[in-house]
């Protein structure tokens, strides 16, 4: 009998939280109306927290709320100097600057500061998924029948800290015989080691694989089934291209690139999941799907058909241009954006459980 492993810091699939991911660049890609955007932030910034109260919650590489500082008053500045549309005008360059002499609207800022709170809640949404799965469980989501770019994956991310490590170690030794870097040339003493050292680690390692028989030729290498899968995958990308063509080109057919962009994905599906059963992989403690994983994914479901549903273009299509006005609200959109605060609150539950654990555990 399979037992339950820890693939994630949390009590949810990884596929789960992949999927509520792609809801939320969904539900922020599809709007520019400030009260859905001011709302999904709310949404994935909870999450956040609630992910990071874990306990073995890693720290974040970059501060959010930096990010946030950084990107909005960018977008806001670049997009109000450059984009001179809008009757609210602030204040008016000289003509003769190039690109940004002309008005400088209130529209134009509103929008620059609309598409910074946009990258804002993509970099959030991510940063949920690298503090709520590790990075080896997200490797493992990639389809079988790109098996080889997972290894690879999994060996740079090993790697990695295995580098860093062997880094200080080197600068350690260095300044106990007394190296001081001073420019350029003083960083050869500590990179030359650290090259070798990564050769030798890389030597070990295909020797290592080579003897247990990777890359062996066997069934995952049948010939028929590669150029099939080939087949498959040229057919589906290029489905996919053709219906995004006509979406751009002719929009006045929705219906037939609606046709095509779901047909280019189910070959390309087809092809992925044919070519994976080719594949032999075996996983050490697998991650079982629960409850809880359907009380993430449906709720995503909802809000990607909300944000994608022609009745809501209404709403979705807020614009400051040519003059600010107030943006329409759909309460469905709402209630569907307010669905994805569900990890938020199985990550609430999970915590107190074990916190009720820790509690009762001594007494026992």
């Amino acid at each position: 009998m399979n037992t339950p492993a820890i693939d994630s810091l949390t009590p949810l699939h990884p596929l789960a939280w992949a999927g509520w991911v792609i809801a939320c660049v969904v539900a922020l890609s599809a709007t520019r109306n400030p009260v859905y955007l001011l709302l999904l932030l709310l949404c994935i910034g909870w999450v956040l927290r609630e992910a990071r109260r874990t306990a073995d919650a890693p720290p974040l590489p970059l501060s959010p709320w930096r990010f946030a500082l950084l990107v909005i008053t960018f977008s806001a500045l670049f997009n109000a100097l450059t984009a001179h549309f809008g009757q609210t005008v602030l204040f008016t360059l000289p003509g003769w600057l190039p690109l940004l002499g002309g008005p400088v609207t209130l529209e134009a800022l509103v929008y620059g500061v609309l598409n910074g709170l946009v990258l804002t809640g993509f970099f959030v949404a991510w940063t949920v998924l690298f503090v709520a799965v590790p990075t080896q469980a997200l490797i493992r989501l990639i389809p079988r029948a790109f098996y080889p770019i997972g290894v690879v994956l999994s060996i740079a991310v090993a790697f990695v800290p295995t580098t860093f490590v062997q880094f200080q170690q080197i600068r350690e030794a260095q300044a106990v015989r007394g190296h001081q870097i001073r420019g350029l040339r003083d960083w050869l003493p500590l990179l030359m080691p650290l090259l070798v050292g990564g050769l030798e680690r890389a030597f070990q390692l295909a020797e290592a694989m080579t003897a247990r028989g990777f890359a062996s030729h066997g069934a995952s290498h049948d010939v028929r089934s590669q150029r099939r899968f080939r087949l498959l995958l040229v057919a589906g990308l290029a489905m996919l291209l053709a219906g995004l063509i006509i979406r751009l080109v002719w929009r006045q057919q929705p219906a037939l690139s609606t046709v095509v962009l779901f047909t280019g994905g189910a070959v390309l599906i087809t092809g992925l999941a044919a070519q994976g059963r080719t594949v032999r992989r075996t996983v050490y403690r697998p991650r079982p799907w629960t409850g809880q994983d359907w009380l993430v994914a449906i709720p995503a479901v909802v809000a990607v058909a909300a944000y994608l549903a022609p009745s809501s273009r209404a709403s979705l299509a807020w614009s400051p241009y040519p003059q600010l006005a107030l943006p329409q609200v759909d309460p469905l959109i709402v209630l569907a954006t307010l669905a994805l605060l569900t990890p938020a609150a199985l990550l609430a539950r999970s915590r107190r459980a074990r916190m009720k654990r820790a509690l009762i555990s001594p007494m026992g």
